[in-house]
């Protein structure tokens, strides 16, 4: 199940999010408009439902969360972007990443306890 929203997931969203990996969530956040997509099979889907709201494709970053080790990732296959200057899986922008980090805590507070 996929959920898009603009504030903190709730305990009960978090269940549903745990749909296709259990323990991983993978998540597609825009930083500028600060919106997460998140529970998804493919980053893709996460990434299309934005786009189709309006997101810009060089707002939208990818990666997800261990639910175990509470490890924020920044790697999908769609933060390839050559022309953005970023050629990994990676997000290699150490501000954009730290961005990305930072509204994920935001998004996933229920785990981390803020």
């Amino acid at each position: 199940m996929i959920i898009t929203k603009n504030e903190p997931f709730t305990s009960d969203e978090i269940e549903k999010l745990k749909e296709y990996f259990d323990i991983y969530i993978k998540t597609v956040v825009d930083i500028k408009k600060k919106i997460c997509s998140a529970g998804c099979d493919r980053h893709y889907e996460a990434e299309k439902i934005l786009l189709a709201d309006g997101s810009l494709q060089e707002n939208l970053w990818g990666g997800g969360i261990d639910l175990e080790t509470k490890t924020i990732d920044c790697n999908s296959f769609i933060n390839i972007r050559p022309a953005q200057m970023n050629t990994s899986n990676e997000i290699q922008n150490e501000t954009t990443r730290d961005e990305f980090t930072r509204q994920m805590k935001y998004f996933f507070r229920e785990i981390y306890g803020q």
